[in-house]
């Protein structure tokens, strides 16, 4: 009984910023101040990829261009790489619409995934700040068109293309993988050791 009472309790700094959504697990990632829960970025687990926390850091963009340069330069919390979101994952061509929730293949579209699956719209934008209700690019082409890309609306779910010229869309950082710094073997505790 000892041993599983400090097992757990050994355990419980590992669950640090989990933040749970309607069927998700974001995890609390980047904070601005040391041992801080004030996040900058969320990983999601199901998805293999890391938001950032601000749904709206730039504001609108000139288009889809800018949006691109603006993502590939962020830096946050000292992590750089990030990019907009792929509504391709699986890079097949196939553009998955996931309204209205529940679609197989939906984790091959990422904002598609975050509305409809996870539960974050811009009226129920918990855990992320500044989620508009509106449109935001993702980093797609809408193939054959090289000069159209695919976007999303965070306030109905809707999806379509068009023209990486248009003006006043949004954009969202996104990242592959988890930025957390894996935990040193000598930080981690088990039940034989704590």
């Amino acid at each position: 009984m000892h041993k599983r009472i400090i097992g757990a309790l050994c355990a419980g700094p590992l669950f640090l910023g989990l933040v749970t959504t309607a069927n998700a697990a974001l995890l609390g990632r980047l904070p601005a101040t040391p041992g801080g829960m004030d996040y900058q970025a969320y990983y999601d687990e199901q998805l293999n990829i890391t938001w950032a926390a601000d749904a709206n850091i730039y504001g609108t963009m000139n288009n889809w261009s800018t949006a691109n340069a603006w993502v590939t330069g962020l830096t946050i919390g000292g992590v750089s790489g990030w990019r907009l979101p792929s509504m391709d994952v699986n890079g097949d061509g196939t553009v998955v619409n996931c309204s209205p929730g529940g679609v197989a293949g939906c984790a091959d579209n990422e904002m598609g995934f975050l509305f409809w699956e996870e539960g974050i719209t811009a009226g129920a934008p918990s855990p992320f700040s500044n989620v508009q209700a509106f449109v935001y690019w993702s980093g797609t082409d809408w193939a054959p068109y090289t000069s159209d890309a695919w976007y999303f609306t965070f306030n109905n779910g809707s999806q379509t293309a068009g023209s990486k010229s248009l003006t006043g869309l949004f954009a969202w950082a996104v990242r592959s993988g988890d930025v957390a710094p894996v935990p040193e073997p000598s930080t981690l505790c088990s039940i034989q050791d704590c």
